[in-house]
């Protein structure tokens, strides 16, 4: 550990996302607006109100695992090791470092589900003589986290992120803070999930959280007066973050730096956002203010934008009081689930990816569908079609269950 401040910048992106299953095709399909969301295909659902999502498709575990160690993992996990895969490959940053200097940090809302449900449904039918060995470790949250580390020798701390819709997002900041205070030099961070399942949906159905609409153009609605709940999404997102002077001096690409991070809790409710904002505003501030805010920044915001009632109306409210009414009104903001669907523990990691990429190229991802205005958010949303603008801060929000609050900022190095 180190007494000073250490910057930390951006050096691998990795992705598996139901609009690519990688970088370049997950930000393309972004930009150009294209929907990820279609008819469940994982299981039957005619018994089901919710009839769509968003899935991975086309996604093979052989391209990153051993048959065998795909064989001993859920789903969740195998989409993290494909993810972050790509972003290690990308970094060249594992042989630079000892081991033991080189932390995972990866969230996930859920974990194992999908094992959860068939070795429960083997203990009703066959009895517990026929649960798998493998039960546990395939279901456990911390195990993509576990994996990624002992594919890549990271002896560094290893942690999952725990924090619903925010995992992804807080497994990033806490990677953050563990590189600036010099507890580890490079972390591999990012979130995963893998939740389609007949228990998983039936559970968000009847809590009355996930859109009933078939039609997959008129399901994700982030901000439209017309939404009614979030499709549910899966994949991974991979970051690695490396202490800002090693990464220059091994020539590192540097996609971005890391600048802020803002972490809270509403305290108010298990799935309910406070009604003032507040916790939002919180973690908005807080990542600002590390960021180095001003005036004079042109921001983007990617937005938690899930598409619930709730949820909008409050972060809408939760960005006016951060910025200020007048800055929050010239911000650029979008919704990149409209696309995605709710990807949970991984959706904080992707839309990390979108500011980065925003960053980068100069491109806003729209906020597609939105087409009928409501009253209670009355922001730039940047509807249906890519913005060109050189933003200068970008800054992506989670919200999740349990009162959950998470504020990403990011600029060009």
């Amino acid at each position: 550990m180190t007494g000073e401040i250490r910057r930390v910048v951006v050096t691998g992106l990795g992705a598996i996302t139901p609009v690519g299953n990688n970088v370049a095709d997950a930000w393309n399909s972004l930009i150009e607006g294209r929907c990820g969301i279609g008819p469940i295909t994982l299981f039957d659902t005619t018994d089901f109100k919710a009839k769509v999502d968003a899935e991975v498709k086309d996604f093979n575990p052989r391209d990153y695992m051993e048959k065998a160690e795909v064989l001993r993992s859920d789903r969740n996990a195998q989409y993290a090791i494909a993810a972050a895969t790509q972003a290690v490959e990308e970094s060249g940053v594992i042989g630079t470092l000892d081991p033991d200097r080189v932390a995972v940090y990866f969230g996930t809302g859920i974990g194992g589900i999908q094992t959860f449900q068939a070795e429960m449904k083997k203990y009703i039918d066959r009895g517990p003589g026929r649960v798998s060995p493998f039960f546990v470790p395939m279901m456990i949250a911390n195990m993509a986290a576990g994996m990624i580390a002992i594919r890549y020798n990271c002896q560094g701390p290893a942690l999952p992120a725990v924090t619903a819709c925010a995992s992804g997002s807080n497994a990033i900041g806490e990677a953050l803070r563990v590189i600036r205070h010099g507890y580890a030099d490079a972390v591999i961070t990012g979130g995963t999930e893998a939740s389609i399942s007949e228990i998983g949906v039936a559970g968000f159905v009847n809590m009355q959280a996930l859109s009933t609409s078939t039609d997959p153009a008129a399901a994700s609605l982030p901000f439209d007066k017309r939404r009614a709940g979030f499709v549910i999404g899966e994949g991974a997102a991979a970051l690695v973050l490396e202490e800002y002077e090693h990464a220059k001096a091994r020539g590192a690409h540097i996609y971005a730096e890391i600048v802020g991070y803002g972490s809270t809790c509403d305290a108010y409710h298990i799935t309910a956002p406070r009604p003032d904002a507040d916790g939002g505003r919180r973690a908005m501030a807080e990542a600002m203010k590390e960021a180095g805010y001003t005036p004079s920044d042109k921001v983007y915001i990617n937005a938690h934008g899930t598409g619930t009632p709730l949820n909008d109306k409050a972060e809408t409210l939760a960005i006016k009081t951060a910025l200020g009414e007048d800055a929050a009104r010239k911000a650029y903001i979008s919704s990149t689930k409209s696309m995605t669907g709710h990807m949970l523990g991984a959706a904080g990691a992707i839309e990390a990816i979108a500011c980065i990429k925003t960053l980068e190229s100069g491109i806003i991802a729209p906020t597609i569908n939105l087409v009928e205005s409501d009253p209670d958010c009355d922001l730039n949303y940047c509807p249906n079609k890519a913005v060109k603008e050189d933003i200068t801060l970008a800054l992506s929000n989670s919200l999740g269950f349990g009162g959950h609050n998470a504020c990403l900022a990011f600029r060009r190095v």
